[in-house]
Formats: structure tokens, C-alpha cells, sequence
């Protein structure tokens, strides 16, 4: 089975690009696989929490979709086992739809001879990534004063996982 490239290949931004041409069966992108991500949503969605705490992007990149659920799956399960299943409500704020491409190329003893290079290269999709912005928040997490601290410990913990620097900010909100 083929292994995932590094996420740093697909950590910056490149212009969303649909191939034209004059064959209809070239111009147009044939499938894309599955998003990882399971949920946007957990805890409880309709209780009034007093703070919320984000993670929040310093600079414009991309983040894969398996990164979005690893850190999703980090913090989600730091906050079940401290506060339980319903003292909190964490919400992933972006959507990855960007699809990635990758021209395979064979590598190995003879394989230059079967390589076509990069002439016209289109690659084909390996995966999704979500187009990150500037001060946009990526994860938030709702809590009661109790748990904040929780929060802000798991969602630090989820800060490695993903690509980028951010920063934890946490505010109360009003009700």
C-alpha cells in the first residue's frame, strides 16, 4: 500500500485549478475520495455555555483532512473523559474541500525507464484539504468556568497535530 506524502508538501496554499480541455473526458477532475473527518459537531450542542475556547490560525495554509481528524479525535477525547459527555460542545469550523494532486512517479532500480516525467502533468487526487485563512478559527470548544483550564489543555494538545502556527484564545461569552 502506497504511503501519504508529508504533510508539509500540501501545507501551502496553491491556486484551485480545473484543467481545460478541448477533450471533455481531460477537463475535469474524476473522483474524490472521502473526507476522514466523522464529525463537525460533539458534546452538547444546545446547552448555554459561559466561555468559549478556539484555536485560532496566524498565517494562511492548508490542512489535510486525516489532520483535522486526528486533532479532532485528541481533543474530543480529552474533553469527554474531564468533563463528560455533556460539559461541552466542540464544533470544527472548516470543511476540507480542496482536492490535492499528486503525478505519481515510480522510483526504485529501472524505473527511470518507465517515468513520463513532469510534461503536462495533471496528477490525480490523493485527498482533501481545507484553505485556511488568516485569523480563522479552526476548532472551538464551548465550557462552564470549571473546565476551562480542560479546555484549553486539550486543545493545546491538538496543536502539534495539525500544520501552521496558532494561537489558544479563550473568552466568555455572553448569553
Amino acid at each position: 500500500m502506497a504511503t501519504l506524502r508529508k504533510g508539509k508538501c500540501y501545507r501551502h496554499i496553491t491556486r484551485p485549478y480545473t484543467r481545460k480541455s478541448k477533450f471533455q473526458k481531460k477537463g475535469y477532475i474524476k473522483a474524490i475520495p472521502n473526507k476522514k473527518v466523522v464529525r463537525f459537531d460533539m458534546g452538547e450542542a444546545t446547552k448555554n455555555f459561559g466561555f468559549e475556547v478556539t484555536i485560532v490560525s496566524k498565517v494562511p495554509h492548508q490542512i489535510r483532512h486525516n489532520a483535522l481528524e486526528s486533532a479532532r479525535r485528541v481533543i474530543n477525547k480529552e474533553l469527554q473523559d474531564g468533563a463528560g459527555l455533556i460539559g461541552y460542545h466542540l464544533k470544527l469550523r472548516t470543511y476540507p474541500h480542496q482536492a490535492l494532486r499528486e503525478n505519481k512517479m515510480l522510483s526504485g532500480a529501472h524505473a527511470d525507464r518507465l517515468q513520463t516525467g513532469m510534461a503536462h502533468s495533471f496528477g490525480k487526487v490523493v485527498g482533501i484539504a481545507a484553505v485556511i485563512k488568516r485569523g480563522q478559527k479552526i476548532f472551538s470548544a464551548r465550557v462552564d468556568k470549571e473546565n476551562l483550564e480542560l479546555a484549553k489543555r486539550a486543545l493545546q494538545k491538538a496543536v502539534p497535530r495539525l500544520p501552521g502556527t496558532y494561537t489558544i484564545t479563550a473568552q466568555k461569552v455572553a448569553s
